[in-house]
């Protein structure tokens, strides 16, 4: 079996409370720091075959808003998503909670995680 990934950035707040979560539920998984591994293209497209890009992409983030508007506005399609995602990694959804390869969330909400390990 493989472990639960965990693909983030340790310094966000909602990444805290989901392994603070995590931790005191004893739930084992790996850590993916974005900022040191940053987030390959085949990883990219895997998730994008699960979810949407406007789903992937963090737009209530510092990152997002400081985007110019027509960098915004040219995130057309998976691959101008993906473009951009790899330069900007905190752009990225996060927390990603992944198990063999398949998104099981994004993001924290603590009742989702209770239904997901029930």
């Amino acid at each position: 079996m493989q472990a639960l990934k965990l693909y983030a950035i340790p310094n966000c707040n909602t990444v805290k409370k989901a392994r603070d979560w995590l931790l005191a539920n004893q739930i084992a998984y790996d850590f993916i720091d974005f900022k040191k591994h940053g987030a390959s293209k085949a990883l990219l497209e895997t998730w994008l075959s699960q979810v949407a890009h406007e789903k992937l992409i963090n737009r209530a983030g510092l990152t997002w808003r400081g985007l110019d508007d027509t960098t915004k506005a040219n995130i057309i399609d998976n691959a101008s998503a993906i473009a951009l995602m790899q330069a900007k990694t905190s752009l990225i959804k996060r927390p990603v909670l992944e198990k063999n390869g398949k998104i099981l969330t994004l993001g924290f909400d603590e009742a989702v995680y209770k239904e997901l390990f029930a």
